[in-house]
């Protein structure tokens, strides 16, 4: 009795979070599955007719959902290789012990531990006719003929939205790195500069290698956060102007809560999720393939 009490104690402190996790993310992804095969209706009393996958054919030929799935897909090609690249430099400088590293950690890591919302209307006033972005690039540096309006085209507002993308998620990935380069056994380094490899050879031959596995996860992770982008862009933009710079997110929120199309909008949920699952298998088979092909090599 007593050695099945002590095996059941690590379940008993699982338990609480297992259940939540149940709660809060299994149970809402099954319902939104159901409810992508329906007309879902939120009347009370009211029948959801089944409708099978219409809905999914629906956003096969809606243009408006694929001019939201291509916009988010350009706000993740713009936004990710950023924030890998700029993080794993910061990383880098950050990694040498100096009396101000701590200030610099916090300073960029800031952003990230940031609200969303702050950040967002912080961009929009930024970005706004008058803004600060205008002020520098107009009257301060000379770069522009006149004012930019930022936020009223579709090709500048990704500009600002991207923007906001890459600033608040480097912190995020130096932060990854920094704990990457900090496990790099410093013996390899010592062996390589004993070889006479310089500082860049170094990084590339022995670092880069070393910290693979982070790169894997920060990848995979800042894939699925760009396609999942929402808050920015509706505090932004709005999905404005007329829908332009719709991400999928903000499109399905449109559909579910201001035309109270929960079926397509569920439907649209899953095809995202589809998108982000298969994104993710392919780039840690990738991945995994290039780790064999070093070995071998």
């Amino acid at each position: 009795m007593q050695r099945l009490r002590t095996k059941s104690i690590p379940y008993f402190f699982l338990a609480p979070g297992v259940i939540l996790f149940v709660a809060a993310i299994i149970y809402p992804a099954i319902q939104a599955f159901r409810m992508s095969f329906y007309d879902w209706k939120i009347v009370s009393g009211a029948v959801s007719d089944f409708i099978g996958l219409d809905n999914y054919a629906r956003a096969l030929q809606d243009s408006h959902f694929w001019l939201s799935l291509s916009n988010s897909g350009i706000y993740m090609l713009a936004t990710v290789p950023p924030q890998i690249i700029i993080g794993l430099f910061i990383a880098t400088l950050l990694k040498r012990k100096s009396p101000t590293q701590p200030l610099f950690r916090v300073l960029y890591y800031l952003p990230v531990v940031t609200s969303w919302v702050v950040v967002s209307l912080l961009f929009k006033y930024l970005f706004a006719d008058k803004g600060l972005v205008n002020f520098t690039l107009h009257d301060f540096l000379h770069l522009m003929n006149s004012d930019v309006s930022w936020l009223s085209t579709r090709a500048t507002a990704l500009v600002a939205i991207c923007a906001l993308g890459i600033w608040k998620g480097i912190g995020w990935s130096m932060m990854i790195f920094l704990a990457a380069l900090q496990g790099v056994p410093q013996a390899l380094e010592e062996a390589a500069t004993v070889d006479g490899a310089n500082r860049w050879q170094r990084f590339r031959a022995v670092t880069l290698p070393a910290i693979s596995p982070a790169t894997v996860f920060v990848t995979v992770m800042l894939v699925i956060g760009g396609f999942n982008v929402f808050t920015s862009v509706l505090l932004l933009t709005g999905g404005g102007p007329v829908g332009q710079t719709d991400v999928v997110l903000s499109y399905m929120y449109t559909q579910a809560f201001t035309y109270l199309d929960f079926g397509y909008g569920s439907a649209i949920a899953v095809i995202l999720s589809v998108i982000v699952f298969v994104l993710a298998v392919v780039q840690l088979r990738l991945f995994r393939e290039q780790a064999a092909g070093e070995e071998l090599a």
